[in-house]
């Protein structure tokens, strides 16, 4: 069964006092193209983070967003008590010296303005049981993408089989104009031919040019190898490797044996079944882009 390249997946695992968020989302791309924001604490493990989804994901243009959320009793930013006391009493001293009265109003906002009053007093460093919560997390959110991709695949797939079975349809019925093509091709030419009476002809050889041309317009092979092309292409969808390009590369077979088909087949009613062929398998054709 096939896969969309298009998946998202959301993860949340909670550690300690905080929650670690892993956020997958992939678009379709000709190859793997991976973007990543992380929290600083991870940043460490980026390399093993690329390498985790590389594995994954396989191909497409995907986004990693990988975040922390802490309780607001937990994250709030601790401030300096004794330093804002040691500011408190420079600046009390300095405005007894110079005459100058402080106001409650002005007195706080400058003190949390001063430096390092709000400074973090300790830095994280990322320990071997949160760096498992994070691969938990992450292997949770690809797990979602990757379910993502295959019920898109699955809707890609219904969508194929309805455009192969239009255009399976209309080459059979391209059949019941043939045989009228080679009456009007015959003549035609007969009648041009009677538009000039003084022209002598060998009725034989006649035939034996009718043969001739008739076979160079035969879509006989064409048709065949379209047919093929149609079976090809729903083996391939059966496949479980990533099968994308393969079918894109049948999908521009198909539209050789397509417009071949068209040029040979010098009947109004064939080329209109041909372009109806056409517009189906360009609906093939944007959609295959999507599949992994």
């Amino acid at each position: 069964m096939i896969q969309s390249m298009t998946g998202y997946g959301k993860a949340v695992v909670a550690y300690k006092d905080k929650k670690i968020n892993v956020e997958v989302k992939s678009l379709n791309s000709k190859a793997l193209d991976l973007s990543t924001r992380i929290s600083p604490l991870y940043r460490e493990k980026e390399l093993e983070m690329r390498q985790i989804v590389s594995a994954a994901l396989v191909r497409g243009k995907v986004d990693l967003n990988v975040w922390i959320e802490k309780d607001a009793g937990t994250d709030a930013t601790p401030i300096n008590a004794a330093l804002v006391e040691n500011y408190f009493c420079q600046l009390k001293d300095i405005a007894g010296k110079v005459g100058f009265e402080l106001s409650s109003e002005m007195l706080l906002p400058t003190l949390m303005r001063m430096p390092d009053v709000l400074a973090k007093t300790e830095t994280e460093t990322l320990d071997n049981e949160e760096w498992a919560a994070l691969k938990e997390a992450l292997a949770v959110a690809l797990d979602a993408a990757t379910e993502f991709r295959r019920q898109e695949g699955t809707a890609l797939q219904k969508k194929f089989e309805e455009k192969l079975d239009n255009i399976t349809a209309l080459l059979e019925g391209i059949e019941q104009y043939e045989t009228l093509r080679v009456e009007k091709i015959r003549r035609r030419i007969v009648d041009g031919l009677k538009t000039i009476p003084e022209v002598e002809y060998d009725k034989n050889r006649l035939e034996q040019e009718l043969i001739y041309y008739i076979e160079k317009l035969d879509i006989s092979e064409e048709k065949q190898r379209l047919a093929n092309h149609l079976c090809y292409f729903r083996r391939t969808m059966e496949d479980d490797e990533c099968q994308g390009k393969k079918l894109g590369f049948i999908a521009q077979e198909m539209g050789r044996e397509i417009n071949t088909t068209g040029s040979k087949s010098n009947l109004a009613e064939m080329q209109n079944v041909v372009v109806k062929m056409k517009d189906e398998l360009e609906q093939i054709k944007e959609q295959v882009l999507n599949v992994l």
